[in-house]
């Protein structure tokens, strides 16, 4: 009696883990983001001193689940970011606006770094140009 009953406790056991257990069908049961930028770089060409330093960056959530952008970095304190912190949703697009410092003369390139729960992780993107003086 004693056998059967532990028997049946192992049966039970084993069934509801293999049922539990993911199916090779569940991992396209999963919902992912993905941002998709319009272009990556934004080049400035040549400009004057302390002409408009604001620039955006576009992007669709191709993906299937809401994108939510957690955090943008840039590489200095010349570059300020600004950005939607509401989800947006499949299909939808956004913008990114970056405002750089156009005081400061000469060649640059400064990254920024977008942090969201779209696949793949962090996406770097870069801005250039070349800021001559004022006449």
């Amino acid at each position: 009696m004693k056998r059967t009953f532990n028997i049946a406790i192992l049966l039970i056991l084993a069934l509801s883990f293999f049922n539990a257990a993911p199916t090779e069908f569940d991992k396209y049961d999963t919902k992912i983001a993905i941002i998709k930028f319009k272009t990556e770089v934004v080049d400035y060409g040549t400009i004057t001193q302390n002409s408009d330093g604001t620039r955006l960056f576009t992007f669709t959530n191709t993906g299937d689940a809401p994108l939510l952008i957690t955090k943008v970095k840039t590489s200095c304190g010349c570059t300020v970011p600004s950005y939607s912190k509401a989800p947006i949703m499949p299909g939808e697009s956004g913008e990114l606006n970056i405002k750089y410092d156009t005081k400061r003369l000469g060649a640059f390139t400064k990254t920024v770094t977008v942090t969201s729960n779209a696949e793949g992780g962090n996406k770097i993107l870069k801005i250039k140009g070349n800021i001559i003086a004022s006449k």
